[in-house]
């Protein structure tokens, strides 16, 4: 769908170009952004291999192990059905890490692993592996649904992506964004907790 937008926004760039005489401009802003954009993905390039490499120096050293322990009780306050899975919450442990610091690069395969690991611990409660009650298939469980909702109001510390593209368009403090986002990610997370355990509640009650 997106595909099919920006083809007939551009299309429409052209044919009114056309009709007014100004393909020229066109052609020029064409190559000034294709330019611009080889020119932004090299800066982010840069950007991501040096907060990737931080993140996987900090996995070496165990660093994200013992952060991840000090977020195991908030988590298994949050997904209590969680309890003695040891995998999935070493998986959203990382991906919530990797949140807080920004780095939605490497908060990606750990959120997918996570997601793999609570669509195991559902297919086993289904079996009649595990004392929990059995869902109608293809639906999400509690846990994934709050997995998600933390995933997307994620807190972030330090906002890389808005830093490193201040930085590329000439931005005189591209640091000055991160009052803000932290603001502004802190509530939307508490927002999100309150109402994950709102529907927890409703869901029991």
């Amino acid at each position: 769908m997106l595909n099919l937008l920006w083809c007939m926004m551009m299309l429409t760039g052209i044919v009114y170009g056309a009709f007014n005489g100004t393909m020229p401009e066109i052609t020029d802003a064409a190559l000034d952004s294709a330019r611009e954009a080889v020119s932004l993905c090299v800066s982010i390039a840069g950007v991501v291999a040096f907060w990737n490499g931080l993140m996987r120096i900090a996995e070496e050293t165990g660093m994200v192990r013992t952060a991840a322990e000090k977020l195991r009780p908030f988590l298994l306050w949050l997904m209590p059905g969680l309890k003695g899975q040891t995998r999935a919450l070493e998986y959203i442990s990382t991906n919530m890490i990797a949140n807080v610091l920004g780095l939605g690069w490497a908060a990606t395969p750990a959120g997918l692993k996570a997601m793999e690991e609570l669509s195991k611990l559902e297919e086993d409660r289904g079996a009649g592996r595990l004392p929990e009650p059995v869902r109608k298939r293809g639906v999400a469980s509690n846990e994934m649904c709050t997995f998600l909702i933390l995933n997307i109001s994620s807190l972030q510390l330090i906002p890389m992506n808005v830093i490193a593209y201040r930085s590329q368009y000439g931005s005189v403090n591209p640091t000055a964004i991160v009052g803000p986002a932290i603001m502004a990610t802190a509530v939307s997370t508490l927002v999100a907790v309150v109402f994950c355990k709102v529907m927890d509640g409703k869901r029991s009650g």
